[in-house]
């Protein structure tokens, strides 16, 4: 099974399951060299943009966006191809990142001494913004595949299901602020991901 994975999922799952295990042997170094921190934190560096998507937070993290990258990753990836898939993948990551920085930045002038110090020493890790791309990808693509939800457990076409995660995404954004979650990179990741597949459809290039 796990040699019928498409080229570039099968190689994403390996490099994200390596991480997590560097993870658990030195935390410290891994978060403060490759999670994304706030430009302005000492411990920025402009690399982390890429790195960042490649950590996880726990096996949790780590299993929930590697099953989502599984299951509409390989269609993807089957669909465009390995070169094209990579390109949407790592462009909705960046974009994600890119995002989440922006509206940090917006919201920053805001905070208090105390906000801003934590903003600054904060690490954001995980796949999430490019997964979420790959769900609108799918919805796309695909907007009347039915998909059977394990919570909660009803059966909702993708289109929908885009549309309703990006929605909530939106509105926790907005109404949590300073949440753990970086919500708005999930929302970065799906626009991204929207703004790339109608530029490659303009331009007659979706599928080559």
């Amino acid at each position: 099974m796990f040699n019928r994975i498409p080229f570039v999922v099968k190689n994403l799952l390996i490099i994200n399951t390596l991480m997590l295990l560097a993870m658990s042997i030195n935390e410290t170094f891994m978060l403060e060299k490759f999670a994304l921190f706030y430009p302005t934190s000492p411990f920025f560096k402009p690399y982390q943009y890429i790195t960042y998507m490649f950590m996880h937070g726990g096996f949790a993290h780590l299993f929930f966006n590697m099953y989502a990258l599984f299951l509409f990753g390989s269609v993807l990836e089957q669909v465009w191809g390995s070169k094209k898939f990579f390109i949407y993948y790592m462009i909705t990551g960046l974009g994600a990142a890119a995002f989440f920085t922006f509206t940090n930045w917006l919201v920053s002038s805001g905070y208090s001494p105390i906000e801003y110090r934590e903003l600054l020493f904060t690490p954001t890790v995980g796949a999430s913004g490019a997964v979420f791309g790959l769900l609108l990808g799918y919805g796309m693509l695909f907007p009347n595949s039915v998909l059977q939800l394990i919570f909660p457990p009803i059966a909702i076409k993708a289109k929908w299901l885009v549309i309703i995660y990006g929605a909530l995404e939106l509105a926790l954004g907005i109404s949590v602020p300073g949440s753990k979650i970086a919500h708005f990179a999930h929302l970065g990741g799906m626009i991204f991901g929207f703004i790339l597949i109608r530029y490659w459809h303009k331009k007659g290039r979706m599928y080559y």
